[in-house]
Formats: C-alpha cells, structure tokens, sequence
C-alpha cells in the first residue's frame, strides 16, 4: 500500500464512487493537490477522492490527515485518469485528487452509501 492509502477499498466501493462522482456531474469539484487541500483545510469540501497510483505518493500523503481532522469523508480510487474521467475532465488528463464541494439533489442517497461503505472499512 502507498504513503497517502489508508484503507484498502474494494472495487465495490470505488465502483460506488465513481457511480456517486458521475450522478453528481452539475456539483463543483475543485481538482489538483493545491485546491484539493486549501479545501480540506477550509472544510469546505463535502468528499475527497484520492487516486491510488499517484507518484511520487507524497504529494497526497496530508491530504488524509486533513481530512481525518475537519472530519470530511474521503476515498481512494485506484486510477488517476479515471479520477479526471469521473470528475468531467477532458480525456487523457489525469486527476490525483478531487474535492467535491457540493453534493446534488440526485446524488444525495448515492453520496451516504459511499460514506457509510467507507466509515466501515475504517475500522
């Protein structure tokens, strides 16, 4: 496992993710490491997704740390071009990390499933 992966997350959980990322495409995301932990650290964002193949890994290695103190949901997806294909961006761009900052109407239930599949693999 990496420097900045704190959990494993099965591929039902990233599929969850990605599945909440894509019901909530009218939400603004914040995208980059910089955005993703003025964020953080502003508690501003509603869930942080972090890619596990980031390199080097300690460009996102606060980020969880951040997140575990203003108690802002976070997971990990194992790709950094699917990330940016989830969050809008254009293809062949790779994201290491997104802050949503907003979670839609129609992405509400999606966004509490993650958060709790999540809260679980924490223990």
């Amino acid at each position: 496992m990496s420097v900045h992966v704190q959990f494993e997350t099965p591929e039902d959980v990233v599929n969850e993710i990605y599945a909440m990322l894509d019901l909530n495409k009218n939400g603004r995301v914040k995208k980059g490491s910089n955005e993703v932990t003025k964020a953080a650290e502003r508690g501003t964002a509603q869930f942080i997704i972090l890619a596990e193949d980031v390199n080097p890994p300690e460009l996102l290695a606060h980020i969880p740390l951040i997140c575990e103190e203003k108690d802002i949901p976070y997971g990990y997806v194992p790709s950094q071009e699917f990330l940016a294909q989830g969050a809008g961006l254009p293809k062949g761009t790779s994201a290491a990390s997104v802050a949503v900052m907003e979670i839609t109407k129609g992405a509400q239930e999606k966004f509490h499933d993650v958060v709790e599949a999540i809260k679980g693999l924490k223990k």
